[in-house]
């Protein structure tokens, strides 16, 4: 598969910014309440794997997926990624790290960062759901799945067929704490950094800590939708972009 075989929307005029959606649910509703962005830049939307009309994977898997988001990077773009989809532009960034104009990334699945208790349970608890896929509905994989990221997202009793094959795709895709984060490559390429946390989780918080300090990044807290930190809207929108502006012009 390559970059281009992926489903993407383009829209609006100005310099390129690439969003990387999460787990789930489809670019466009992950990133539904950025699409104002356009008045100033190029927003590139691509699904993931199997997400809308982009063909699956056997397995979706954050570092098969990398490669495919860096051809979409083109000449340049800032990159910016989403929970699961946070994980995948930290693996772009280390690919590609030239064509990075800057990273921005809210709530990563790098759970493994945190190195508290905490942590260790919450992937614990992850690890007991994907083990237990194959006997339970799409529908409770997601409610759970859910509730474990304190997403602020609310599950129909019946899910709509974009959820539920967002849902089964979820279900088999590999566990964002697996394998080790790229960070040095990351910190070696210069990249501009934002990391962002939604304030509700001791766990994220402490992810969103380290991946700050070992990338030098800046850090910052949106409160009020959970783990679900692009939902915010304007807050998120008005963080991004100042970040954005303030680095457009250094690479």
């Amino acid at each position: 598969m390559r970059g281009a075989d992926l489903e993407v929307e383009r829209l609006g005029n100005g310099p390129p910014v690439l969003f990387i959606p999460g787990s789930v649910v489809e670019a466009s509703l992950t990133w539904r309440r950025q699409r104002d962005l356009s008045r100033d830049w190029t927003l590139i939307f691509p699904n993931r794997p199997g997400f809308g009309a982009s063909p699956p994977l056997p397995r979706n898997d954050f570092e098969t997926e990398a490669p495919l988001f860096a051809e979409l990077l083109g000449d340049g773009a800032h990159l910016v990624g989403h929970s699961y989809g946070a994980v995948i532009a930290l693996h772009v960034a280390a690919l590609r790290p030239e064509a990075v104009l800057s990273l921005t990334v809210s709530e990563p699945g790098t759970l493994q960062l945190a190195g508290t208790p905490e942590a260790a349970e919450m992937m614990a608890n992850g690890e007991r759901l994907y083990g237990a896929a194959d006997s339970i509905t799409p529908l409770d994989f997601v409610r759970m799945f859910r509730f474990g990221a304190n997403s602020a997202r609310e599950t129909p009793s019946e899910l709509p067929e974009s959820l539920r094959r967002g849902a089964e795709l979820a279900m088999r895709e590999r566990p964002a704490w697996e394998g080790k984060v790229p960070l040095d490559r990351i910190a070696a390429g210069g990249i501009p950094a934002l990391v962002v946390s939604g304030g509700h989780s001791r766990v994220f918080d402490s992810v969103c800590d380290r991946l700050a300090q070992a990338l030098g990044a800046e850090r910052a807290t949106i409160e009020g939708k959970g783990h679900s930190v692009p939902e915010a809207g304007d807050p998120y929108n008005q963080l991004l972009e100042h970040f954005l502006t303030s680095h457009e012009s250094i690479r």
